[in-house]
């Protein structure tokens, strides 16, 4: 009897030691996404290396990490800015607008394969989105209300004063229905930047600007459901409606097959599309259905399964013959029934949200975010597009509004926040760092570029518009580098 606890103890402590050393290297391992033969095999190249080691370590955020990253973004980006300005361009742009139809019976869908990411792929990125705010919410910056009060008071600056300039400069000319093209920032960019001073900076700077990104974030996803959709269809709502609270009952009943779930999301992606908003809204909707607790916590998973663990340990010794027993096939069939209840039991102890970012995150980086940039970035770079830029009202406006009036109101409205006593700063978080957060939102592109394209449509007032937000997006990207070197130097 004695002995018995005395290994059931044993097992226990051992698996406590397991549990604490997995979560620190997996966590260290989510954040490198590397493995530890490789982290190795870097430490390695840094004696022989050093000047290799040191130019992947500064590029590494922007195309490893457990968050959507810019990296690929930025590749394709440069792609197609070279397709579009050489003499393929024409076969380029033909591509891309070759139309997709899908039918059944008498009823058919049609739309080139530029709108198909957009309207099909796209909505993925704002699950991510979506299941961010929510987490934000419940669990991360925005759960407490004083320091939720900071970023909320930052977003609405934030979007405020860039819309305010913008207005000012574009009011008389037809470029002002692109005034929603300042409201969003890139989170994938700002991310990467911000990865580069990882070490060098606090926690919450990273936390600080993942909670104004969502905000933000929801403020654009408002302003096309609001201002750049078309006339609205009941029927498609109607479904939309039926999708979402079916989706919403299962979870409530505890319902845990994945095909349920599948099958209503898309009939919920359907009814946005047939209502005519915009299918993006489809994506932040299901992202604020994923859970972001888990089913069972650690301490449940704790008390409940040592037993489970026991009896796997005794039908596994019997199996490989350890007790010289005649039944190996039924202990074996015993031992695989035990594993097949601890995965289970430990898949439930990682909250959905997470493994749907987790999942969906690579897809984003790697796949729909290229796909998007090489489909929807068409400048056209010549002298004449530079001097109609010049002359336009609409480049100066997202110039401004994205470089200027995006730092402007994110500091300048969670400063008056703080000092009236509604919000404080974040622990170890500085001005100066608030300042360089301020600076990242600049950078619009994504979500800019999306709303550009709805705004205008094809059309020389929709390469203006790409040609600053992409120019604008280069400068606050790069004032933003500077200014996370200054608040890295404050933070040391």
């Amino acid at each position: 009897m004695e002995v018995g606890i005395a290994r059931r103890r044993q097992i226990s402590n051992r698996a406590d030691l397991a549990e604490a050393g997995t979560l620190c290297v997996c966590g260290r391992l989510h954040e490198m996404a590397i493995t530890p033969r490789q982290k190795g095999a870097t430490t390695a190249k840094r004696h022989h290396a050093p000047a290799r080691v040191e130019f992947l370590d500064r590029i590494e955020p922007f195309f490893a990490g457990k968050d959507v990253i810019g990296g690929p973004l930025l590749l394709a980006t440069l792609a197609a800015l070279l397709f579009t300005n050489s003499p393929l361009r024409e076969n380029y742009e033909r591509f891309w607008d070759t139309q997709l139809h899908f039918g059944f019976g008498q009823r058919s869908v049609s739309h080139s394969l530029a709108e198909w990411i957009d309207d099909a792929l796209l909505p993925l990125f704002f699950i991510i989105i979506g299941a961010d705010v929510k987490r934000e919410l419940l669990r991360g910056a925005l759960s407490q209300w004083r320091t939720a009060i900071f970023p909320l008071a930052g977003a609405i600056g934030g979007m405020l004063v860039p819309v305010f300039f913008f207005w000012l400069i574009a009011r008389d000319s037809d470029a002002i229905t692109g005034w929603g093209t300042v409201i969003a920032m890139d989170t994938a960019f700002g991310l990467a930047l911000i990865g580069l001073f990882a070490t060098r900076l606090p926690d919450g700077v990273r936390a600080l600007f993942l909670a104004f990104a969502a905000i933000d974030d929801i403020g654009g996803l408002l302003v096309i459901a609001s201002a750049y959709s078309d006339t609205i269809y009941l029927d498609g709502l109607v479904i939309a409606a039926a999708g979402f609270a079916a989706i919403y009952l299962l979870r409530h009943l505890g319902w845990g097959a994945n095909i349920p779930y599948i099958l209503l999301a898309l009939m919920l992606w359907v009814g946005i599309l047939r209502s005519g908003i915009h299918t993006t809204i489809a994506g932040v909707l299901l992202g604020f259905l994923v859970p972001v607790y888990p089913r069972l916590s650690r301490k449940e998973f704790a008390n409940n399964l040592q037993d489970e663990v026991d009896e796997f340990q005794d039908a596994h010794r019997l199996a490989t013959g350890e007790a010289q027993n005649n039944e190996d096939d039924r202990s074996e069939n015993k031992a695989q029934e035990r594993l097949g209840y601890l995965h289970e039991m430990t898949g439930a102890t990682h909250a959905t949200g997470e493994r749907v970012i987790t999942l969906l995150s690579p897809w984003i980086s790697y796949f729909v975010l290229p796909l998007f940039a090489l489909s929807n970035v068409r400048v056209h770079v010549s002298p004449d597009l530079i001097e109609d830029s010049l002359h336009s009202a609409l480049a100066p406006a997202i110039l401004i509004g994205l470089c200027l009036g995006k730092p402007l109101g994110f500091f300048s409205f969670s400063w008056i926040a703080t000092r009236l006593g509604f919000a404080r700063l974040p622990d170890d978080v500085r001005w100066p760092m608030i300042a360089a957060i301020g600076a990242l939102a600049g950078i619009g592109f994504t979500i800019s570029l999306f709303i550009s394209g709805l705004a205008f449509g094809d059309g020389r007032l929709q390469e203006i518009a790409s040609l600053a937000i992409i120019v604008a997006s280069a400068l606050a990207g790069l004032t933003g580098y500077a200014a996370l070197r200054v608040a890295a130097r404050v933070s040391t």
